[in-house]
């Protein structure tokens, strides 16, 4: 009987998963992996949002492949080595995993290639984390894309793959030993935000489908209405394909804009994937002096500027572990143009909290504001009165999260 192994990453559901249906076709059984990296567990990686967000994702995730007859094994340490010796655990003869494009994911996967060459596996590195490989699309004469509006033109001519059904069953080898999935406090020593939403591909698909069916016609940046999908977090753990989002959404009303937004994130991985350096560094330098002031810095982490559209969303992010887009983008502009403050230490508190923390979308949404990457208008501001003007002209979704302004 032959056996396939299935390192998954961030790509925790069923549905829609090229990996694990290429498995299936090609052999008799499949086993299922996730490896808690210790490299991830020990940095800024491992914030309490995304850890406790992650456990919900892995369990909901060994449910369903229990449910299909198989299982997902749990294993810690480093991530190559694990999935080498889950391989031979298994007799798999074959290891699948999901293409990545961050420079960690990237050196993994060559050291995965390398490992299972010595160990006699065979490796298949799939594309599946994004609606269009990062690699696909390419200006004439470059390699990949700088400026969104050209991408999303041929974005949106090409052609998608086809989308793969969920598994009925699946067989597991025999013998396998599962391991443990621990608890949250045995990984991290900070506790998460008191309001997070419950991870795993059940509560993504449950919270689409009502989400597409009655909230999609009122997309858009209205503050206090909360008119986002909320789907980021599970779209950043892979519980929910962006392909099977885009393909749902169709030309239903609304669905546009929300489709462009899922052309962002795959503009910002290919930017990533051919920028490794974008976390950290100007893709366009600018020569800015940056504000050094700790106060300052420490006033808007904490949402007590005095600005009230700023605030409040500071203050959602360590509520909730989430903010809507539009509130990031004002919240990064008022750090970077109003205060002078680095665009990178505002990224490094987000990525701290965010549940949805990603690092192609953090990293090139906060270069956008700065006007180091990406952004065709470098020196565009978004003045925190008329975004509160125009995307919470009653002052609703301020007074939610800044309540000291109710009982002024």
């Amino acid at each position: 009987m032959s056996t396939a192994a299935v390192l998954f990453t961030r790509d925790l559901r069923v549905h829609d998963h090229p990996a694990l249906s290429e498995a299936l076709a090609g052999a008799d059984a499949v086993a299922g992996l996730f490896v808690l990296d210790d490299t991830i567990l020990a940095g800024a990686f491992a914030a309490p949002n995304r850890v406790a967000f992650m456990l919900d994702c892995l369990r909901d995730l060994r449910a369903s492949l229990e449910r299909r007859g198989s299982a997902l094994a749990i294993r810690r340490g480093d991530v190559v080595e694990e999935a080498i010796a889950f391989a031979r655990h298994c007799r798999a003869d074959r290891l699948l995993v999901s293409a990545d494009v961050s420079a960690y994911a990237r050196r993994r996967e060559v050291r995965l290639a390398q490992a299972c060459d010595e160990a006699g596996v065979g490796l298949s590195v799939v594309p599946g984390v994004t609606v269009v490989d990062p690699g696909e699309l390419a200006p004439t004469g470059g390699d990949h894309y700088r400026v969104f509006t050209p991408y999303w033109r041929r974005w949106r001519a090409a052609g998608w793959r086809p989308m793969h059904r969920a598994p009925r069953r699946l067989a597991m080898p025999s013998r396998l030993r599962l391991g443990r999935l621990p608890a949250l406090q045995e990984l991290v020593d900070r506790r998460p935000a008191p309001r997070l939403p419950r991870g795993g591909e059940t509560a993504a698909r449950a919270r689409a489908q009502r989400w597409i069916g009655s909230g999609l016609a009122g997309y858009g940046d209205q503050l206090a209405a909360d008119a986002t999908s909320r789907l980021s977090p599970y779209l950043h753990f892979g519980c929910i394909s962006p392909l099977e989002l885009a393909r749902r959404a169709g030309d239903r009303p609304g669905a546009e804009e929300f489709v462009r937004q899922l052309c962002w994130r795959d503009f910002f991985h290919q930017l990533l994937a051919a920028n490794p350096g974008l976390p950290y560094h100007d893709l366009r330098p600018r020569g800015t002096a940056w504000n050094r002031d700790d106060q300052v810095l420490a006033a808007w982490k904490e949402g007590t500027t005095g600005v009230p559209i700023v605030d409040a969303g500071m203050r959602q992010l360590l509520r909730e572990g989430w903010m809507p887009n539009r509130a990031r983008l004002v919240a990064a502009s008022f750090l970077v143009h109003d205060l002078g403050v680095d665009w990178r230490l505002g990224a490094r508190h987000f990525f701290e909290h965010l549940v949805d923390g990603d690092l192609a979308n953090n990293a090139g949404n906060w270069q956008w504001v700065a006007g180091t990457a990406a952004n065709p208008r470098p020196n565009r501001v978004l003045s925190p009165a008329a975004q509160a003007r125009r995307f919470d002209p009653d002052g609703a979704y301020v007074r939610r999260h800044v309540p000291e302004l109710t009982r002024a």
